[in-house]
């Protein structure tokens, strides 16, 4: 392979990293309503912020070019936080009893 063909391929390889993190950035933003609620473990809650600590710092196992183990920390942390949130009965929307018709 020639030189372009590599380009090519690194340009299309950096934009999936980029979209994937942008999809993880809106889910992170998202999360944070979560963060507040009593209901969910604080070891949990402190996953999620070591996860974004990780994220940011410059200390990573694989160099700041290759983003895959930051978003993999980072949706690992998401997946504990929404998990924990789906056990404790957070998030979800409570029924209500349906109001009989009034016949008049």
């Amino acid at each position: 392979m020639d030189g372009k063909t590599w380009l090519t391929l690194l340009t299309v390889v950096a934009a999936g990293l980029a979209i994937a993190a942008a999809v993880l950035l809106v889910r992170v933003f998202k999360a944070r309503r979560l963060l507040l609620d009593a209901g969910i473990p604080l070891r949990d809650k402190a996953l999620f912020w070591v996860a974004v600590i990780y994220t940011v710092s410059p200390v990573d196992l694989i160099p700041d070019p290759v983003y895959l183990d930051d978003i993999g920390v980072l949706l690992l942390a998401l997946r504990s936080l929404h998990a924990a949130a789906g056990a404790a009965g957070v998030g979800r929307p409570t029924r209500t009893a349906k109001e009989p018709d009034a016949v008049g």
